[in-house]
Order: C-alpha cells, then sequence, then structure tokens
C-alpha cells in the first residue's frame, strides 16, 4: 500500500511518513516512467498528460496521423489500471453511438441502458474533428459534468472520467472546426511533433528487441487511487502572488485587441489546478512564485 492511502484508495491521515504530496509524486513518475518505456522522446507531453489526469480535465492532441495519439492514450490507461474506450470519430457516427441507448429486454419486459464507450474511465475521441457538430456537441455534458442524460435520465460516469481527444490540422479535408464551447472543455491543447533521429532510432530499435507490435505495459496505479490522488491536490497552498498572476494573465487576453475572444474564467481555474497538479507532481505541497 502507497504511503497517504488506503487499501480502497482513499486517502489516509498523513502522520509522519504518510505524505499525501509525498505519494502523488511517487506515483506520478512511476507512471510517467513506465508510459516512457512506450512512448519514446516525448517526455514534456507525458507530464503534461499527468497534470491534466490530475487535475480531472481533458486534453487535445492536435497532430498527423502516425504520430502515437492513440498509442499515448491507450498506454496511460493501462498504466493507470483505468477501463479505456476508443472512438474513431466519422462523418455518420450519431450521438447514441457514443452516449449509448435504452433496448427493450424481452426476458425482463423492461428498457435497460445499452452503455456507450462514454462510460469509461479513459475515453479517446480519435479524429474528433471528423464529426459533426450534433455529435461533438454530445460530449459536451460529459466532459464538464462528467454525467450524460440518455432518454431524460442522467447517468453518473465512472471516476476518473477524462477525454483524450485527437484532431488532424484543420486544414486537411473532411474536418469540422471545434466550437468554442467545445473548446473551452479541453484542459489544455498539445501536438505530439515528429521524433528526431536518435528517437525514432529508439523506436525501430525497441520493436526489433519486443518481436511484435503490441507493447507490455505495467499497472501502477487504480482508478480509486487516482481519484485520491485528485482529491490530494486540494492540500496544495497556492500562494496568493500566483493567484494575482493567473488572473493577470487572463485579463490580459480580454484587454488585448488582438484576442478576438478573451479567456474565460474555466481558464483561469484551469490555470489554478494545473499549477497545483505539477507541483504535487514535483512532491512540493506549495505553489509559489
Amino acid at each position: 500500500m502507497e504511503p497517504g492511502f488506503s487499501t480502497n484508495g482513499a486517502m489516509s491521515q498523513p502522520t509522519g511518513s504518510q505524505d499525501l504530496i509525498g505519494t502523488v509524486s511517487a506515483i506520478s513518475n512511476s507512471l510517467m516512467n513506465e508510459v516512457s518505456k512506450v512512448i519514446i522522446g516525448k517526455n514534456e507531453n507525458l507530464r503534461r498528460v499527468t497534470v491534466g489526469i490530475l487535475s480531472n480535465g481533458n486534453m487535445l492532441l492536435e497532430d498527423f496521423p502516425g504520430l502515437a495519439k492513440t498509442l499515448l492514450a491507450n498506454t496511460f490507461a493501462r498504466a493507470l489500471g483505468c477501463k479505456f474506450k476508443r472512438v474513431q470519430f466519422t462523418p455518420d457516427l450519431l450521438p447514441s453511438d457514443i452516449m449509448g441507448t435504452y433496448m427493450y429486454d424481452q426476458k425482463s419486459g423492461e428498457f435497460k441502458l445499452r452503455a456507450g464507450p462514454l462510460f469509461s474511465n479513459i475515453l479517446l475521441a480519435d479524429e474528433i474533428n471528423r464529426a459533426p457538430p450534433k455529435t461533438q456537441a454530445a460530449l459536451l455534458e460529459a466532459m464538464e459534468e462528467k454525467q450524460v442524460t440518455i432518454e431524460g435520465i442522467t447517468h453518473k460516469l465512472p471516476a476518473p472520467f477524462v477525454v483524450l481527444a485527437t484532431q488532424n490540422p484543420i486544414e486537411q479535408e473532411g474536418t469540422y472546426p471545434l466550437p468554442e464551447a467545445q473548446m473551452d472543455r479541453f484542459l489544455m491543447k498539445m501536438s505530439m511533433g515528429y521524433p528526431d533521429r536518435s528517437e525514432e532510432k529508439a523506436i525501430l530499435a525497441r520493436r526489433k528487441l519486443r518481436g511484435k507490435d503490441n507493447h507490455d505495459v505495467e499497472q501502477v496505479t487504480s482508478p480509486k487511487k487516482v481519484v485520491a490522488m485528485q482529491k490530494a491536490l486540494e492540500t496544495v497552498h497556492v500562494d496568493p502572488a500566483i493567484l494575482s498572476y493567473i488572473v493577470e494573465i487572463v485579463q490580459r487576453t480580454r484587454e488585448d485587441h488582438r484576442v478576438v475572444n478573451g479567456a474565460s474564467p474555466r481558464a483561469s481555474q484551469s490555470l489554478f489546478k494545473t499549477g497545483r497538479a505539477a507541483a504535487a507532481i514535483a512532491g512540493k505541497k506549495l505553489c509559489y512564485s
């Protein structure tokens, strides 16, 4: 059992060596180390995704096909011990395809929910900008409220619930621009980028050594412990100077005429949460300038 967590994954009171933030830091770094065995040369992206998961936020990966976006999401899910689902977004994808629907059960004579892929811990929304706006909008409630409403009935999604969406560059054919309302639901946006020569050589060398396409990933934590880690971030103290700095950043985006839409209060809260997560990963109980 990791110090700072009970056997069921809940937080225990930190006494002596039971340091919650130290536990969060240790598990987070073990997670990144495990994923780095599969995703080579993208340590900054691994850190950002870890920050996003601890912040209970959704992330958008924009890049060209073949740059390990899907592999990144799948590897994180396996290392976290989380339920993983992947949805390939296409122009004919319907909202019910991702949320689920009620089906009539002849044996019981009742309508029962046939849960869609949204009922997972980590959802990979692959090529999200290839689906029509109506289907994209179906994700909004899930991304923000961590719940879905089907046939007027609200269902809580499993915890943790994180959307890792990928999209191709907008200039590619057959894509639909994501609306501002949906873009605002993403905690961060990042690009994988091409590997350099040494990284690509390492990718090939590891593939040769494995003797297979599939990667072996060791589970380093569990969904319950991920939720406990997210709650543990509440113990990280944020210095008032950092709060002022966050406010100054978002206010400047609203005052600058070159910015079409200034950052919303959700953006300032996102900076607040990611700052605490980054501090916790570094083993710090204080977020200061």
